[in-house]
């Protein structure tokens, strides 16, 4: 597929979220069912991965906000929520992880099965060399073999940075994984139940502050967006998975840092005229692009603020870009 063909479709307001899915990419179901396929890890693996996940236990809670900033993220009104307790991984899942399962597998994620991805124009020694970018969204330029073991295309590596999250991730491409380890991904009730550690009515995983006294609490984009980024919190791109102190269920890096990809479709909720807690919602039953949650290294109040702990984005499952990761869960037995 040329490097020019993929549509800008599931871009909305704040357009630092993503870039849009590709219009020549193979039909939904057959990359879904394709990334389902994968080859199962080993029950030893499968075992180890599942002890590192972390409990989160059930119970009510207000999810989503009573305003949304941009309405078109359908995170408003606020609505209760009865989750039955789970288990999350305690980081996204790091480039050193993803190599293991490709090693495992060799599964081809879909930026190198098509030959190009999506890199923010800073991260470029000379982004002028990749001019095709998305309608209306100069700072994404389209890299040719830009993928997420070459994250800025080649020349660039992730064994520099293999502690740091995956990226140039597609939804199937974090379904093939979660496939593979036998977890699954997180719904996106669960995701924010996670994320909030424990605390309600709160606008970071820490409480209301943007950036507490004691210093940054996450890795999002400091001075002029798009054109210069001061790095105050320490990071230009992506940070360590384990970087900034985790929240109150020992989880890091939940706001800031990749948008997650959930599970979920992006859509209305569903209604509720009974008006009782949602029981372990999953979301609309069918639609095409998936959520994300969390925001990432280039969110900013004066653009893209969507950093919060009930802030979300939907994007073509098929899209991949240099700020798309994602986390993995499972059920409890019983």
């Amino acid at each position: 597929m040329a490097e020019n063909t993929r549509s800008a479709s599931g871009m909305k307001s704040g357009g630092c979220c993503g870039a849009g899915g590709r219009t020549a990419a193979a039909p939904a179901d057959r990359l879904e069912a394709q990334a389902r396929d994968v080859p199962q890890a080993s029950e030893e693996t499968r075992d180890r991965l599942l002890a590192r996940l972390v409990g989160i236990p059930g119970g009510i809670f207000e999810m989503g906000t009573r305003r949304s900033t941009f309405p078109g993220d359908l995170d408003s009104p606020k609505r209760k929520v009865r989750l039955d307790p789970f288990l999350i991984s305690p980081t996204a899942v790091s480039n050193a992880e993803y190599a293991e399962f490709i090693a495992r597998t060799g599964y081809r994620t879909i930026a190198e099965t098509e030959g190009w991805s999506y890199v923010f124009h800073l991260l470029l020694d000379r982004a002028s060399d990749w001019p095709r970018h998305p309608p209306g969204l100069p700072w994404w330029r389209a890299v040719p073999g830009a993928c997420w073991s070459a994250p800025e295309g080649p020349g660039s590596s992730w064994q520099d940075r293999a502690d740091h999250p995956v990226i140039h991730i597609a939804w199937y491409d974090a379904l093939a994984y979660a496939a593979w380890a036998g977890l699954r991904l997180p719904r996106e009730a669960e995701w924010e139940r996670a994320a909030r550690g424990g605390l309600a009515n709160r606008k970071f995983p820490w409480g209301d502050r943007l950036v507490p006294d004691d210093g940054f609490a996450m890795n999002t984009w400091q001075g002029d967006f798009p054109v210069h980024n001061t790095a105050e919190d320490g990071f230009i791109g992506t940070a360590p998975v384990t970087s900034f102190r985790p929240n109150g269920y020992g989880l890091y890096n939940m706001t800031g840092n990749v948008w997650e990809w959930v599970a979920d479709y992006f859509g209305p909720r569903p209604p509720n005229p009974s008006r009782l807690p949602e029981q372990n919602p999953q979301g609309p039953a069918s639609g095409h692009a998936r959520v994300q949650r969390g925001g990432s290294f280039l969110c900013h109040v004066s653009y893209c603020d969507r950093y919060h702990v009930h802030s979300r984005t939907g994007n073509d499952p098929d899209s991949s870009t240099s700020n798309a990761g994602f986390r993995v869960a499972a059920s409890l037995p019983g």
